[in-house]
């Protein structure tokens, strides 16, 4: 087992899991206080890196693709106080921030992890119910409904429409977008059937964020929704079909024939140009027959 406890928390490995506990220390960011401690599967996991600076150096996690709800939401807009994957060490710990590197690495090649994109989160995203109150609203999400709380400060022409609650299987998508610099940040709900590009400001299914300390919290609601929706590179026919739509047609016989029969259509068309030579014809015919 290796551990390594700083200030800035404590990252422990079993070879199996990785277990990052954040620390109390006043640079730990409020949402990885609040997301608490991670259970990391080692097959989530792409590589580790140690960075050694004059003073503190950092450990670093890389996540595979898709791998954690969290990650895909706040797409690499995570500030440093807030990133659950990195750790900051002090100088006199290099030591052993090496050897914890070296034997995450040494079980990734042990256990053969691939680095490649996955398929489905391997993470289950921030716990429900869930409540932050940030910018002109409060979004609440207890798993099923998303609901939508306007105070003072939001616009009238937003309030006005009341509190809004979607329901998941409304919901195609997440948006979170923290504030940089004078641009205003947002969360938005993409509702199914119902785009749009009115601002942050005005949008019903959105909350602006004005860049004060408890917007990045928004980022967690947004991970535990985008959590419980089908996972973008799933493929399509693991996805929730649309209730209005038609069911996807399954192939028939029929379909496999008209097939073979339009492929031996086009292998007499290349004979008779002469891309295909008298033995290639009789070969390639030979083969489409016996699967008729």
């Amino acid at each position: 087992m290796a551990e390594i406890i700083q200030k800035d928390g404590t990252w422990t490995f079993d070879g199996d899991t990785l277990r990052l506990t954040p620390g109390r220390d006043k640079n730990v960011g409020l949402l990885r206080k609040t997301l608490g401690e991670l259970a990391l599967p080692l097959r989530a996991l792409a590589g580790i890196s140690f960075e050694q600076g004059k003073k503190s150096g950092r450990l670093r996690l890389r996540l595979r693709d898709g791998a954690d709800p969290l990650l895909h939401t706040a797409g690499g807009r995570l500030t440093e106080p807030h990133d659950p994957y990195q750790l900051i060490v002090d100088s006199d710990r290099y030591g052993v921030a090496e050897y914890f590197a070296e034997e995450v690495r040494t079980a990734l090649l042990l256990d053969q992890v691939p680095a490649d994109p996955v398929t489905e989160y391997l993470l289950p995203g921030p716990s429900v119910p869930l409540s932050v109150s940030a910018g002109d609203g409060t979004v609440s999400f207890d798993g099923e409904r998303v609901r939508l709380e306007w105070n003072w400060k939001t616009e009238d022409a937003k309030a006005a429409a009341g509190t809004r609650t979607l329901a998941l299987a409304d919901l195609t998508g997440v948006e979170w977008q923290p504030a940089v610099g004078l641009e205003n940040g947002h969360i938005r709900f993409l509702v199914r059937h119902s785009p749009t590009k009115a601002p942050a400001k005005y949008d019903p299914n959105s909350v602006e964020l004005w860049g004060f300390k408890k917007d990045p919290l928004m980022a967690l609601v947004a991970a535990a929704v985008q959590a419980r929706l089908p996972h973008p590179a799933a493929p399509a026919d693991e996805r929730p079909r649309d209730p209005g739509s038609a069911p996807p047609r399954a192939a028939s016989a029929e379909d496999g024939h008209d097939a073979l029969l339009r492929r031996l259509r086009e292998l007499g068309e290349l004979h008779r140009s002469g891309v295909l030579t008298d033995e290639e014809f009789t070969l390639a015919k030979q083969a489409v027959l016996k699967r008729l």
